[in-house]
């Protein structure tokens, strides 16, 4: 059936029922789940049986059977999440034009669905992907598609990383600055030279309005949106537009940045720059009602703040006796900012975690590795697994020297299927930590949509495998199901990297 992620159990059985247009979907409340899954297919005209849906309440919420005869398809899930994965199976289980955008004419009555009893339900209730729109703007539309590709593959996060030095893509219209300047930098490095740079203008935002539309369209596909705004550094966007609340206001120019990198600037973390926050989260919030909110707190340089005298002040006032016990103070009452106006966990990375004094409720990304994330879990906190060596996408996908320029690395599809979530090594109540995993595009060297999906696909497919089965899947099994999920994705018009083969990107 060449189904992916592979299902808890599935079982072919002869003939087929014929899906179309004709097709009556009915049930209880979930049904609506699949009648708006149907709606966004190319169904051909013909076709004809039913889809009776029904909810379980044995099942979990992310559960789903799904048995597919000649005449009928029941489909029973836990919730309306399970009613959508089944319809994504039910679309694999179709010829691969049910992935087109639209119908093909002559294409004739109805797809064949082969008949099947499935049952299955993820191990992971975080599988989340991650896509940086700071480093290089990527418009809606872009973001729309990106949302419907990871839910096609049962993916159920969107990290959203909204802002770094780069560029800070959300409107504020309590400080229009923020998107009038700190949306655009004058140009951007060229390659790796930290020297080089291309002279063009590039930059762009999201309106609120149009976050609102991106909360509402992930979530009718089961997708919670993640937005991440950067703090205390990574911030040179923030402070082009807000520069009093710099550390060490006025001792040198606030611009976004055009290069990649690392940089000295950062927020103060003094009471005003949290009243700004908690306006910014604010008016953000308001219209992407999200559960976590990613506050960054990695690749922090504090010199900026042994500078700065009211800085220093402000430490010895708080009765704290180095600057990295301000850094995690910092991050703490932002948690407690989030959490106590708007109902939200803060997420960080895992230099959030080694700085100490977080909120229990705290979540961490260990992208330096399993090991800082089994600390921070014997901590007590929840564990999103992000290690850099196999979920990060901008990494290459081979030592072919013909790959397009990356950040570094080395991370291929085959590596990623060899990926353990949850380490077998972990006692159980670090393993229980254990809530998730996550890929990660970062963009310093992706510009476009083109090299989204070569950078991202097939790895995120694999990915979705593992995600949902929550442990490593065998590479020669894999591939054959790969291979059929890459026909799929070539009907989507997905310009994914071959798994062999002449490269795509080389006659772009």
């Amino acid at each position: 059936m060449g189904l992916l992620p592979a299902p808890v159990f599935a079982r072919a059985l002869s003939g087929h029922f014929n899906l179309g247009a004709q097709t009556v979907v009915t049930g209880d409340a979930t049904a609506d789940t699949v009648r708006r899954a149907l709606s966004t297919w190319p169904l051909p005209p013909g076709g004809g049986g039913d889809i009776t849906v029904s909810t379980d309440a044995t099942l979990p919420g992310e559960a789903y059977r799904l048995d597919v005869g000649p005449d009928h398809v029941r489909l029973a899930a836990g919730g309306p999440a399970g009613a959508f994965y089944a319809a994504q199976t039910l679309r694999q289980l179709a010829p691969d034009d049910a992935w087109r955008a639209a119908g093909v004419p002559g294409s004739g009555g109805a797809w064949a669905i082969g008949c099947a009893e499935i049952r299955d339900q993820p191990v992971l209730a975080w599988r989340g992907a991650h896509l940086d729109v700071a480093r290089h703007f990527f418009p809606k539309p872009v973001v729309l598609r990106f949302i419907d590709l990871i839910a096609a593959h049962k993916l159920n996060r969107l990290h959203l990383h909204l802002t770094d030095d780069q560029g800070w893509r959300v409107e504020s219209r309590r400080y229009p600055a923020l998107h009038e300047t700190g949306s655009w930098r004058a140009q951007t490095q060229v390659g790796r030279d930290r020297t080089a740079f291309d002279g063009i203008r590039h930059g762009g935002y999201y309106t609120l309005t149009d976050l609102a539309e991106i909360h509402d369209y992930a979530a009718e596909r089961m997708v919670t949106v993640v937005p991440e705004i950067e703090l205390p550094g990574h911030a040179r966007a923030f402070l082009c537009a807000l520069p009093e609340l710099a550390a060490a206001p006025g001792t040198r120019q606030q611009s976004v940045a055009c290069r990649w990198g690392i940089f000295d600037q950062i927020m103060s973390p003094r009471p005003a720059t949290l009243d700004v926050l908690g306006e910014l989260f604010g008016e953000l919030l308001a219209v992407l009602p999200a559960p976590f909110v990613h506050i960054g707190g990695d690749e922090c340089v504090l010199t900026d703040w042994e500078s700065d005298p009211a800085i220093l002040a402000y430490r010895e006032s708080a009765g704290l006796d180095s600057m990295a016990a301000l850094h995690a103070y910092f991050l703490r009452q932002v948690a407690d900012l989030l959490a106590g106006s708007f109902g939200a966990r803060a997420i960080v990375w895992d230099e959030g975690f080694t700085s100490g004094n977080l909120r229990a409720d705290t979540v961490v990304m260990p992208w330096h590795g399993m090991a800082v994330g089994r600390a921070a879990a014997q901590a007590g906190h929840d564990i999103v697994a992000t290690p850099e060596n196999l979920t990060y996408f901008d990494h290459a996908q081979s030592a072919d020297p013909a790959e397009p320029l990356s950040i570094g690395g080395l991370t291929s599809a085959e590596n990623v299927a060899a990926f353990a979530p949850v380490p077998a090594d972990w006692p159980r109540e670090q393993a229980s930590r254990m809530i998730g995993a996550q890929f990660q595009v970062w963009t310093e060297y992706i510009k476009d949509a083109r090299a989204l999906d070569y950078m991202t696909f097939p790895r995120a497919s694999v990915f979705a495998e593992v995600a949902w089965s929550g442990k490593p899947s065998p590479w020669p099994e894999l591939s054959s199901r790969l291979e059929a999920q890459l026909r799929r994705l070539d009907s989507a018009g997905v310009e994914y990297r071959p798994l062999a083969g002449p490269h795509p990107w080389q006659s772009w």
